[in-house]
């Protein structure tokens, strides 16, 4: 893999990484501020999302450092660009309609499909 895979994979498994975390352990009070959609989804989907999150950051670094199935990398980035769409349609179907970020974590894992896939 090429270094600049490495450096939005990485940023990318790291900033979901941490989102997933945040799912998992904090409260829908503690969610809340950062997270206005929270009071709209059931507290399990939430948690199951948070390990969704953690678990395709592992997909997207593990499976290029160790070289044990690959695939599973571009996958991983195909699956966040998949989140990424349905978190744009709960943001737009809901009161908030901020969804900069959304589009920013398509593209970066979009760029990191592209670069998975050129090795």
């Amino acid at each position: 893999m090429n270094i600049a895979y490495w450096i939005v994979a990485g940023l990318l498994a790291l900033f979901y990484f941490y989102a997933g975390t945040l799912k998992v352990i904090r409260s829908r009070d503690q969610l809340r501020p950062m997270m206005a959609w929270a009071d709209r989804v059931p507290l399990p989907a939430l948690r199951a999302l948070g390990a969704v999150e953690i678990l395709g950051a592992a997909g997207l670094i593990l499976p290029a450092l160790t070289g044990i199935a690959p695939w599973l990398a571009p996958a991983a980035a195909v699956g966040f660009v998949l989140l990424q769409t349905g978190a744009i349609a709960v943001h737009l179907t809901g009161e908030d309609r901020r969804i900069t970020l959304n589009v920013g974590l398509i593209a970066a894992a979009a760029v990191t499909v592209w670069l998975a896939t050129r090795a």
